[in-house]
């Protein structure tokens, strides 16, 4: 799937649809198109929920954000934040979030306080293949008593977290124009958390390719543990191949112990974890999405006995 052009910043509303002062005279106008698409928005929800005959259709199932958890309170707060966005975008959505340790709650205690009312899809915000996402989430998921649940696709590879990690970048100092000398010198490291699976270095891969294609300078992944290279040593051997401009961009959700520490090695700039930027909740609903639309496989028929 390729990415589509975001929408407009719904934050950008401002009550009234008055412009800020020293405004463009008509910005206005945006305002004005942001409160119609909100209100279009919550509209088209609304609708969604009535069928043709008049009769109101089941609620969707609920949308479990799962994350990994962390001893970061800005990380919690992040991923709080996000959660607001996926809300705005759909406001007819019942949306929660369990946390796989490190905080609460946890993503047991989410999946029993459904009490088996509704139906629940599990988002991980996870950006690879790895064991959480193989084994801790879909144990939990079945542990669940008397949910019917569904667990999504981690969130990457995707371009749509190319998209972030594009815009974290030039945040950060990243120049979208620069002269050939300058590119044949600048280089980005793509600093991820790192895991024993195999697929989850694939999957990291991936994504750094699609960020090289992007930027149009070479995109080296690097882990924090658990896998090669670290983010020194790519730096190292980015340096010895004469890239010596080099970013780090944070493949990481929010911010913890593990992206700090990339940040602090960057020999030039850091950009920030993808956090909640809005193509993050859109990346979201699309799994939840992708996961609500695939047939659920048939229950296996007990032989009969000889």
């Amino acid at each position: 799937m390729t990415a589509s052009n975001p929408p407009r910043d719904e934050s950008l509303h401002r009550p009234g649809g008055r412009p800020p002062r020293g405004a463009h005279p008509d910005s206005h106008l945006d305002s004005t198109a942001q409160l119609m698409n909100r209100i279009t928005s919550q509209l088209g929800s609304q609708l969604s929920l009535v069928s043709l005959d008049g009769t109101r259709r089941p609620a969707p199932p609920a949308l479990v954000l799962v994350g990994h958890g962390s001893r970061d309170p800005r990380a919690l707060s992040t991923i709080r934040t996000l959660i607001e966005r996926i809300r705005e975008l759909r406001p007819h959505l019942s949306v929660h979030l369990g946390h796989i340790e490190l905080n609460e709650p946890l993503l047991t205690d989410t999946l029993a306080s459904l009490g088996g009312k509704e139906n629940a899809v599990l988002v991980p915000l996870l950006l690879s293949r790895g064991y959480h996402v193989k084994h801790d989430i879909p144990e939990a998921a079945a542990a669940a008593p008397g949910v019917r649940t569904r667990v999504a696709a981690p969130l990457g590879p995707h371009p749509l977290l190319v998209e972030t990690l594009y815009a974290r970048l030039v945040e950060a100092g990243w120049r979208t124009r620069m002269s050939d000398s300058a590119r044949r010198a600048s280089a980005v490291v793509l600093a991820a958390a790192g895991s024993r699976d195999p697929d989850a270095a694939v999957d990291t891969r991936r994504t750094a390719q699609l960020l090289a294609e992007r930027l149009g300078v070479p995109v080296v992944p690097a882990y924090a543990s658990a896998a090669a290279p670290t983010v020194s040593a790519a730096l190292r051997a980015l340096a010895t191949r004469g890239r010596h401009r080099v970013a780090v961009a944070s493949y990481f959700t929010a911010p913890g112990r593990f992206a700090t520490q990339c940040a602090e090695a960057a020999p030039w700039i850091a950009a920030d974890p993808l956090g909640d930027h809005p193509a993050m909740a859109r990346l979201v609903l699309h799994r939840y999405d992708q996961a609500v639309a695939t047939p659920e496989p048939a229950p296996e028929r007990a032989l009969a006995s000889a």
